[in-house]
């Protein structure tokens, strides 16, 4: 019974439930609303002689979109998928005008 316990446990699928940050590309906010579910994955093989990486574990492609955490959360526990939460940091926003380009200081 133990050893099925462990292996079962080594068997599970691994996820972060997190919300995605802005890039520095973007101005806007408007695809930072959901919480995304992503899969951890197992090492890739390198080839390097052919410069390939190649791996066997296909949940590397799963991203899962939530609309809210608790959501995220009640997916993963009813599919047996250990999970990370990662909270977002605050960002300080700062109100700048163009003519503070100018100040002296």
């Amino acid at each position: 019974m133990v050893k099925f316990a462990i292996y079962q446990l080594n068997n599970m699928k691994k996820a972060k439930i997190y919300k995605p940050t802005k890039t520095a590309m973007q101005s806007g906010k408007g695809k930072l609303k959901n919480w995304i579910l992503k899969f951890e994955t197992k090492d890739n093989k390198f080839i390097s002689f052919m410069g390939w990486e190649s791996g066997d574990d296909t949940m590397k492609e799963v991203i899962l979109e939530f609309s809210t955490k608790e959501k995220a959360i009640e997916y993963a526990k009813n599919n047996d998928i250990l999970y990370e939460i990662r909270e977002p940091k605050k960002q300080n926003f700062i109100i700048k005008s163009y003519a503070d380009n100018f100040l002296k200081d």
